[in-house]
């Protein structure tokens, strides 16, 4: 926050005053949402710089510093989700489609894989078998199973989740 000071003309005494009045339900904010403080930092001067910027425009520059905090930290976690399932993406699709290993061994995790994935709901069933067996992307399977594409990452996220769950379940990280 010191940086943000001398960023501010010295004779500005009203920013300075609004700083200190919703630093503390500002920082309360990030806890709620669980920002690392790191991260936390990082998103507090965004969003301080972009008021700065935009300040002549802002009729009520607490309601909007707020505001903007929160769609910060939500966008932070729906980022951080998106490049969770993207990782997790590439690791499934290199641990089915690895040529390194036997052949028999090869069919006897996609036998495994395949009888865990029969325990989760059919669309989801339906969507990783189209992600991962045909190599689809997400906006085309979306396409094919009659998804919104803006959605689908999400449900893609829900999916893997639950799949992780029952890999767990049934001791398949463990034999790795």
């Amino acid at each position: 926050m010191e940086t943000l000071k001398t960023v501010v003309v010295e004779d500005d005494d009203g920013f300075e005053q609004l700083l200190a009045r919703v630093q503390p339900t500002m920082r309360s904010t990030l806890g709620w949402f669980g920002i690392p403080p790191e991260d936390g930092e990082d998103l507090l001067q965004q969003t301080f710089l972009t008021f700065l910027y935009k300040r002549q425009e802002i009729h009520n520059p607490e309601a909007w510093l707020f505001g903007t905090l929160r769609r910060r930290c939500l966008m932070y976690w729906r980022k951080r989700r998106r490049d969770l399932v993207q990782h997790v993406d590439a690791a499934v699709l290199e641990l089915i489609a690895e040529r390194r290993r036997p052949d028999q061994e090869i069919c006897d995790l996609r036998s495994d894989l395949n009888r865990v994935l029969e325990k989760l709901p059919t669309r989801c069933q339906s969507l990783l078998k189209l992600r991962y067996s045909t190599g689809l992307s997400p906006v085309e399977a979306a396409e094919s199973l009659g998804y919104r594409s803006s959605g689908i990452y999400k449900i893609i996220d829900r999916c893997l989740s639950a799949f992780s769950r029952q890999l767990l379940a049934v001791g398949f990280m463990e034999r790795e």
